[in-house]
């Protein structure tokens, strides 16, 4: 059991998309932000980043040619990620934060971020696909909202009216 003193721990999950900023964002401004002195939680911020065997998929021969290359491709998106992850934390005054890097599958990184991090709440961004394509790519929130032990926030970016 924590102690009064340890503050409980929030993940929140980033890939390269305005959904998952979004919610960054609208996590930081309602449960950091107001408490800027002393934030009821611990910030973690995990991106799981795809193997470069999965983004190759069955290119066939010659596809263990091209993994070095998508290696260097994909740290480099994961680094910035994370640098436009921290540039918005720093932009709301939240200092204290873990980032994190995490090579796999994004709904299985971010329940395993929970399970190591003794999370309390997970926030994954909405990416509001339509049935089919959340049928096609799968859905990574609601694979959390399944799996994940603990409260799973799904913060959707509001549609703008035209």
């Amino acid at each position: 059991m924590a102690s009064m003193t340890e503050k409980s721990v929030m993940v929140v999950g980033i890939d390269d998309s305005e959904h998952s900023y979004y919610a960054l964002e609208w996590t930081l401004d309602h449960f950091f932000v107001p408490f800027a002195s002393n934030p009821t939680f611990k910030l973690v911020i995990v991106h799981a980043k795809p193997s470069p065997s999965y983004v190759i998929g069955m290119a066939g021969p010659g596809a263990a040619d091209v993994l070095p290359i998508v290696e260097v491709d994909l740290k480099k998106i994961a680094a910035r990620i994370l640098e436009k992850a921290k540039e918005i934390c720093i932009r709301k005054s939240v200092n204290d934060v873990l980032l994190e890097v995490v090579e796999g599958d994004a709904g299985s990184v971010m329940c395993e971020a929970v399970e190591k991090h003794h999370a309390t709440m997970l926030v994954v961004g909405s990416h509001g696909y339509g049935a089919i394509k959340r049928a096609v790519l799968g859905s990574v929130s609601d694979y959390c909202a399944h799996h994940a032990h603990c409260t799973v926030m799904i913060v959707k970016k509001p549609k703008i009216k035209h």
